[in-house]
C-alpha cells in the first residue's frame, strides 16, 4: 500500500498537483507517522524533483540569480527558526495548523481566478 501511495504522490507532484501534500496527508492520517517526521520525509521526497527543475530551469535561463541569493539568505534562517517553532508547540496544535494551511491552500486554489 505504501509504495502505491508512494507512486501516486510522485505522478501527482510531477503534473503540478502538490504530491507533497498528498504524501503528508497519507503519512500522518493514515499510516499514523508524527507530523515532524512526515515533514521531514516530505523534504526529502522533494530534493530530487526540485534538483531536476533547478537544472531545467537554469539551462532555459529562466533563474534569476539575485533572488536566489535574496531567497537562500532569507529562507536558511527561516529554516531554523520554523524547526525551532515547530519541535517547541504541541503537537495537536502543530497538525491543526497545517490543516488549516492546507485548507486555505485548497481554497485558493479551488476559486483562484485565471490569469
Amino acid at each position: 500500500m505504501d509504495s502505491i501511495i508512494g507512486f501516486f504522490a510522485g505522478a501527482a507532484g510531477g503534473i503540478g498537483v502538490g504530491g507533497g501534500g498528498i504524501l503528508l496527508l497519507y503519512l500522518t492520517a493514515f499510516a499514523g507517522t508524527e507530523q515532524l517526521a512526515a515533514q521531514g520525509i516530505n523534504l526529502v521526497f522533494f530534493l530530487p524533483t526540485a534538483a531536476s527543475a533547478l537544472v531545467m530551469h537554469i539551462k532555459n535561463g529562466f533563474v534569476k540569480w539575485r533572488s536566489v541569493a535574496v531567497s537562500v539568505l532569507c529562507g536558511i534562517p527561516g529554516v531554523f527558526f520554523g524547526s525551532f517553532i515547530a519541535g517547541s508547540i504541541d503537537k495537536t496544535l502543530l497538525r491543526g495548523a497545517f490543516a488549516l494551511l492546507l485548507l486555505g491552500i485548497g481554497l485558493r486554489e479551488l476559486f483562484r481566478k485565471e490569469e
